[in-house]
């Protein structure tokens, strides 16, 4: 994937995140629900929550937020049953794409999402009919600073555990094998960076780009409809999207 496309991409998300602020802290509160479930509301023993509350104050969520939903899941976590579920697709042009849920109604969420997909033009596949087509990776993008030197960090992230240092005009690409993620986010932490996205992804091993008009626009409104989606953690898609405005 092109350094270009990514950032465009990851831009693309977080200026939907920050028009929908609400929606996605109720996001993240459910991505803390599960991750409470499944190992404790203690971050220092739970490597899951401690993952989930980077990528929370990589979007900006207060601390107040934050311990909140915590404590929330904490006295909730028997009594509301949430599933994680992988849908996998395609969008107009051939666009893979994978949509993460997590929902207290399948059928519910199921159905949504397929009405998303098939009403612009997509379709929903089977699962692993897209996966393929995606490596699993950790991945810190650090923006450019006055403070950050090239050499000085990939030194800081290499000696962290990181598979890989991409550099582009926009920043910095940290890559992480899935189960090095934590550690390499920790140590760089430590170390004084902040990230512009801090998470596991799906990561497209090539990506398509769209030249027809009409297909792009189908497209973004099929991402962005997924995205704005209660149900829906995250959109994963091999489309190279267009570069947007920083001043808006």
């Amino acid at each position: 994937m092109s350094g270009h496309s990514k950032w465009a991409n990851i831009k693309h998300k977080k200026g939907k995140a920050d028009a929908q602020r609400g929606n996605a802290f109720t996001k993240i509160g459910r991505e803390i629900a599960i991750a409470v479930r499944e190992g404790g509301a203690d971050p220092a023993v739970n490597g899951k929550l401690r993952d989930v509350i980077a990528k929370a104050r990589a979007i900006n969520m207060p601390n107040d937020n934050i311990t909140r939903s915590i404590k929330k899941a904490a006295g909730d976590s028997d009594n509301v049953i949430l599933e994680e579920i992988t849908y996998e697709g395609y969008l107009p042009g051939g666009i893979a794409v994978i949509a993460e849920v997590v929902t207290d109604n399948r059928n519910r969420t199921g159905s949504e999402v397929r009405h998303i997909l098939e009403k612009h033009g997509g379709s929903l596949g089977t699962t692993g009919s897209v996966g393929y087509m995606f490596d699993f990776k950790g991945l810190l993008l650090i923006e450019r600073s006055a403070g950050i030197t090239e050499d000085e960090l990939m030194m800081h992230a290499l000696e962290a555990g990181a598979e890989d240092v991409q550099v582009s005009e926009e920043g910095f690409e940290v890559y992480t094998a899935p189960n090095d993620f934590s550690s390499v986010r920790e140590s760089l932490e430590a170390k004084g960076y902040a990230f512009l996205t801090a998470e596991r992804r799906k990561i497209p091993q090539t990506t398509i780009s769209i030249e027809d008009e009409e297909t792009l626009v189908k497209v973004l409104k099929i991402i962005d409809l997924l995205e704005e989606n209660d149900d829906v953690m995250e959109v994963f898609h091999n489309a190279e999207l267009p570069e947007v405005e920083e001043d808006e």
